[in-house]
């Protein structure tokens, strides 16, 4: 099973785009989700979940989501890699 809960802050308002071939709305940002734990005398850590929402979602998520707001997701992990112009690999994991 590919579960994922997350409870964070927005880092910034979601950027919407679409795609080329079927012109279908894709929502990105990223939440901040502190971690459970903190060492003494330390400040509070979080991580940085980078978050893709798709059509309706993303109309949702562009609609109501601003930077700073605490918001859940449920979704699930997926990576992918690309290569750029440069012949430079890259890897990402992303929430969907």
């Amino acid at each position: 099973m590919n579960k994922v809960v997350l409870l964070g802050r927005l880092t910034k308002d979601p950027e919407i785009r679409y795609t080329q071939t079927s012109n279908t709305m894709v929502a990105n940002f990223s939440l901040a989700v502190n971690r459970r734990f903190t060492k003494q005398g330390e400040e509070r850590q979080a991580d940085f979940i980078n978050i893709v929402a798709w059509s309706k979602t993303a109309e949702f998520c562009s609609k109501y989501f601003k930077k700073g707001q605490q918001v859940g997701i449920i979704g699930r992990i997926q990576t992918r890699t690309w290569e750029d112009d440069q012949g430079q690999k890259h890897y990402v994991t992303e929430v969907v």
